[in-house]
């Protein structure tokens, strides 16, 4: 058993590695400058939630065996000056989950949209079907403890990053898993503060292509005319298979996969973004062993991962969902697809500008059209994470002129968005919650008890 160290233990995926380090029985410190819910929580109740935030050469010494360097932490930052210093071994953690993974058969889903959900299927199928596995997703998921899983299982599902691997090492995350099957779900501009040109962005997938090994396989989105380019660039060596969504039906409001076998079968999820990530889970799942039966299975108990189009209440006639959304490729995925299941029904979307890259005026005109299918669409500017963020405030009638939508609302405070939500006319409509932030900290749960709606 070794003592690792975690510089920025708190990030989602840092935090999870560390507890699943710890469930195997290794030593494990950490700091961080700061730590919020979930990871603060579970942190401490396995007992290494730092005693003090902030960084500390003095933890640093040389009977650590490594140390695992977050993104959120500096390339100055003294703990790791002093690591460096002693000569200690330094991983960034999608380097360290490679070297854990060296023997095993790595599946990688990488793309700017989609990757956590066909993650989050195959890891679903897999394990209902009792498969063993090792993983590492980007969100929770029903019937999983962590983000991550390091065990002696003789395969590992990686979610592949494109943002950069550490302060010090700025390649891309996914490069460093060196993977035997990978997938990509599509391709759109992200992450402008390191990516600050589409091409630069881009170059990072067209990486990831070309050093796919011999009889490797790689699967992509065919619809995606910039990844189906990329996808060219294969190696000969390498088999390449694009694909695209799943045959469907839509009847009473649920969602029917219309099978190969020439069943159906019924979902808990829905939309066209949806069955294209159900229709590259399925590709994987069957490189690894499953047939199409056993997914179909499978898949029909699968419920979503956290914050992907996730359910919140309900009441006869209204739902409230909320999503992680906030690349323009994503919101205008996951608004089509909520008015696409209830097209009867008025679609009121909010949308919280929380990124580097949602608060760049230069970015915004990338969002035009994203809201089309909203009848009502909510923008709201938190001056809480500006600050944090150190970017200039953006003036309504910019963002008016970028998303170029007929109905739209601009709002800074999370209790004049409430009220405007509260006012609307509740009957045969569906609200659509959409952040990669909290919408500065909003109650999901009571809110929805304040529309009136059902909550489990």
């Amino acid at each position: 058993m070794s003592k690792i160290h975690f510089i920025a233990i708190g990030g989602a995926a840092m935090h999870n590695l560390a507890l699943a380090l710890l469930s195997q029985g290794h030593e494990i410190t950490g700091s961080d400058d700061e730590i919020y819910e979930p990871s603060k929580s579970l942190l401490e109740k396995h007992g290494i939630l730092p005693a003090e935030f902030g960084w500390f050469p003095e933890k640093i010494n040389s009977d650590i065996d490594t140390i695992v360097l977050g993104m959120h932490a500096r390339a100055d930052n003294p703990e790791l000056l002093k690591a460096q210093e002693l000569g200690l071994k330094i991983e960034s953690y999608p380097s360290f989950i490679y070297e854990q993974s060296k023997n095993k058969q790595r599946i990688v889903i990488a793309g700017s949209h989609g990757k956590t959900s066909i993650t989050s299927m195959i890891l679903h199928v897999l394990k209902t079907l009792h498969k063993k596995f090792d993983y590492l997703v980007g969100a929770r998921i029903e019937g999983f403890d962590l983000m991550a899983s390091i065990t002696d299982a003789p395969i590992m599902i990686i979610e592949g990053d494109e943002y950069l691997a550490s302060p010090i090492d700025r390649r891309a995350k996914f490069l460093l898993y060196q993977p035997h099957i990978a997938l990509i779900s599509g391709i759109a501009w992200d992450h402008i503060n390191v990516y600050p040109t589409f091409e630069s962005y881009t170059q990072a997938f067209e990486n990831l292509v070309k050093e796919m090994p011999k009889a490797g396989h790689l699967f992509f989105d065919k619809t995606d005319k910039t990844l189906e380019a990329i996808a060219e660039a294969c190696p000969e060596h390498c088999h390449s298979e694009g694909y695209k969504a799943h045959n469907s039906i839509i009847r009473n409001g649920q969602t029917f996969l219309k099978g190969n076998d020439g069943k159906e079968y019924g979902l808990q999820v829905f939309g066209e973004h949806t069955l294209k990530n159900l229709q590259g889970a399925l590709l994987i799942c069957s490189q690894l062993g499953v047939n199409e039966t056993e997914f179909y299975t499978a898949i029909q108990s699968f419920k979503g991962a956290a914050k992907r189009l996730e359910w919140v209440g309900e009441s006869d006639t209204q739902l409230l969902y909320k999503d992680f959304a906030h690349a323009p490729s994503k919101v205008k995925a996951t608004t089509q697809a909520l008015k696409a299941q209830f097209p009867q029904r008025k679609l009121v979307a909010a949308l919280e500008l929380h990124t580097f890259s949602s608060l760049n005026p230069a970015f915004l005109p990338e969002y035009k059209g994203t809201l089309a299918d909203a009848d009502l669409a909510i923008i709201y500017l938190s001056e809480h994470a500006r600050a944090i963020k150190q970017m200039d405030r953006i003036e309504a009638e910019t963002v008016q002129s970028y998303f170029n939508h007929p109905n739209l609302v601009v709002v800074r405070e999370q209790e004049d968005l409430k009220q405007i939500l509260l006012k609307q006319n509740q009957e045969n409509q569906n609200l659509l919650m959409m952040s990669s932030g909290t919408f500065d900290g909003l109650d999901f749960p009571g809110f929805a008890t304040e529309l009136g709606l059902r909550i489990q």
